[in-house]
């Protein structure tokens, strides 16, 4: 009977553990959308632009780091003048489109922990290395420092051009693709 229970208490445990885990990347606030003044927000790539009024979600958590995280690739220019706005996170400087470099979300950032770590991205039947230098800001947007763009979703992995090239995808379908990736 005392070995039952221990199984009972171990499997309330894990189940609890496993809960826990599960609800730890839920959102934590919004702000509502500014308009962009006149010619503030770069919609290079097809960024987005506050909307006035519209409500987005915030974050500070992504989904767990495994060895084959689930995220969308989106599409970014980390050069001067790009829709990447001021230089990155990591270095304080800007990066070439020809170079793999990626910004991620707020949680996967970690507050800079990854910085100029590798990651390994897989998409399109393909895989690419490519650099951490920036966070894609997952708590707070529609402003000048974030060049008038909403706050990113928590599961995003915002790629140069260089990426979405060693991956294959033809540039007609660049901005938005499911992928997975690792440390």
């Amino acid at each position: 009977m005392k070995r039952f229970h221990f199984i009972m208490l171990f499997i309330l445990l894990a189940a609890t553990s496993i809960q826990i885990n599960a609800q730890t990347c839920k959102p934590s606030g919004g702000i509502r959308g500014r308009k962009p003044p006149p010619g503030q927000c770069n919609k290079e790539n097809d960024s987005d632009c506050c909307v006035q009024g519209k409500f987005y979600t915030t974050y500070t958590c992504s989904p767990a780091v495994t060895s084959a995280t689930k995220a969308k690739l989106t599409i970014n220019s980390f050069q001067k003048g790009g829709d990447g706005g001021g230089p990155s996170e990591c270095d304080n400087q800007y990066h070439s489109d020809d170079t793999p470099v990626v910004a991620l979300s707020t949680g996967w950032y970690k507050g800079g922990d990854r910085c100029h770590k590798y990651i390994t991205i897989n998409g399109n039947g393909r895989s690419v290395k490519a650099m951490v230098v920036d966070e894609c800001d997952s708590t707070m947007g529609c402003d000048a420092d974030h060049d008038y763009q909403p706050p990113c979703p928590n599961n995003i992995v915002d790629a140069s051009k260089a990426v979405w090239k060693a991956l294959g995808v033809s540039q007609d379908n660049w901005g938005d693709l499911d992928i997975t990736w690792s440390e």
